[in-house]
Parts: structure tokens; sequence; C-alpha cells
């Protein structure tokens, strides 16, 4: 699938509010289709409820991808790797996200505000949404074992 037709969806808490904010702006700078699933307002939510949301419609087809954004990440990747069918990877650092995605298939990209800057959060990002699958047989196999997990 050609990078600019990706749909993308994305979704915070309050505690990444900021940043998925530049990152939506990001997205549509460089023509990605991305829906933003909210909060609408700096105001104190819960991120689970995010989370599903994102990770709801990456695993139902709606969406190609998901970005969640939330103070460290951790919240958001716990949450989202509870629904069947994501792989929610948190990435810090460019080479994690490039390796994610080459190596591990995942499908929702999970950043915290709190621990990388804007600039490295667009770095991360555009590296994880140019980064390809690998398709080789030991990644696959790797990546069915992962999937052959769900619901245990």
């Amino acid at each position: 699938m050609k990078g600019k037709r990706l749909r993308i969806a994305i979704a915070s808490d309050h505690g990444g509010f900021h940043l998925k904010n530049d990152i939506v702006g990001l997205l549509m700078e460089l023509g990605y289709n991305c829906h933003d699933f909210g909060p609408d307002t700096y105001q104190d939510v819960d991120y689970p409820d995010y989370a599903a949301k994102v990770a709801d419609a990456v695993a139902a087809g709606d969406f190609d991808r998901g970005i969640l954004i939330c103070g460290t990440g951790q919240g958001m990747a716990m949450t989202a790797n509870k629904v069947k069918g994501i792989r929610a990877s948190l990435c810090h650092d460019v080479f994690s996200a490039r390796m994610s995605r080459e190596h591990n298939r995942a499908n929702v990209l999970c950043l915290g505000q709190r621990v990388v800057g804007t600039g490295l959060a667009a770095e991360i990002t555009k590296t994880w949404l140019e980064a390809r699958f690998s398709d080789e047989e030991r990644h696959k196999r790797r990546v069915g074992k992962v999937m052959a997990l769900d619901g245990r």
C-alpha cells in the first residue's frame, strides 16, 4: 500500500494531548489520511478509553495503522495490546520504530509526550510510517506465533 494512502487512527489522553496535536499536523502535512479519536480538549481523561477506540478501529480494518500518545506511552501500549489483532509498539527512538515495523509488523505506534520531544516524535512517526515489513520467512513465522497468542 502506498504510504500516503494509509489511513491512520490517532488518539491520546491528557498527558499526550499536545504531542497528539503536533503529530496530527505532521500527518496532514505529509498527506496521510488521519482521523483524530480525541480527546478534543486538555482535560483529565482515562487512557484506556482512547487506546481502545484506536485499537478497535485498526483491528476492525477501518484504519491501516494507529498512533497512541500518553505521558509515557506505556499505558496506551498495554491497553492496545489487549485487543485481538493489535501489535502495539512503544517507541522512543528511530531504530526501535523501524524494527517494530520491519521485524514485528507493528500496527499501532505508542509514544510518550513526557519522554520524547516533538522533533524526535516526528522522526519516529515518519520512520514508523515509511518502514515496511521485511516479509522474510523468519519474521512471518515469529509474528504468526505472536498472533497465535491472541485470546490466551
